[in-house]
Formats: structure tokens, sequence, C-alpha cells
């Protein structure tokens, strides 16, 4: 099992900024792609970032320029720099990890979800 465990969400005002953490732990083989997801109340779970394992990156066409993914291999975890932050990011935000395991097996995981709100 792999435990995914996010921080950093919050209440923020239009034009801030916010960074997200994602750390993951437990029995970890190998870690490869891992990614933000954000839903919006009455959206549907959207990509927002995500990066692999060679540090790979693909965005959203709504947070290119404003959003930034990176991770720290040998911490497992996955980082989400959000600048000049929009009433519209508004979201919960969950942080999604792909595992292989020694025997090829690929596992998703979520986080458990951060919520970011940004005012007008």
């Amino acid at each position: 099992q792999v435990q995914l465990v996010e921080s950093g969400g919050g209440l923020v005002q239009a034009g801030g900024s916010l960074r997200l953490s994602c750390a993951a732990s437990g029995r970890i083989f190998k870690i490869n792609r891992m990614g933000w997801y954000r839903q919006a109340p009455g959206k549907q779970r959207e990509l927002v970032a995500a990066i692999t394992s060679g540090e790979f990156t693909t965005y959203a066409d709504s947070v290119k320029g404003r959003f930034t993914i990176s991770r720290d291999n040998a911490k497992n975890t996955v980082y989400l720099q959000m600048d000049s932050l929009k009433p519209e990011d508004t979201a919960v935000y969950y942080c999604n990890a792909d595992h292989i395991n020694s025997w090829g097996l690929r596992t998703p995981y979520w986080g458990q979800g951060t919520q970011v709100t940004v005012s007008s």
C-alpha cells in the first residue's frame, strides 16, 4: 500500500500564490507519473498538471504559464506551485501517483484532497 498526504491548500486572494505538496509513503517500489487533479463543485475531476519520473511535464491549458509542477524523486514528493491564482482555480486538489511494483503491476493512488479557494 502507498499513502499520499497532501498539504498547502487554503484561502488566497486573486493574484496570489499557493504551493501544494504531496508526499508518498508506504511500500514503494517505483513511482512513475505523479500529478495533480482538481474538482470544482458540480464539475468533473480534471487534470491540472503531471510529471513523469524523467521530469517530463504536461499542463492543462487553463494553468499554463501560471502553475509549475516539480518533484523530488528521493523524497517521493510532488509539488505544485500556483501563481497568479484566479477565482476559477477554486477547487479541491487531489494528488495522484502511479505506482509500479516489482512485477511491473501499475496501481494508481490518490490523496485525500486539499481545498484551494481563491477570492475575487
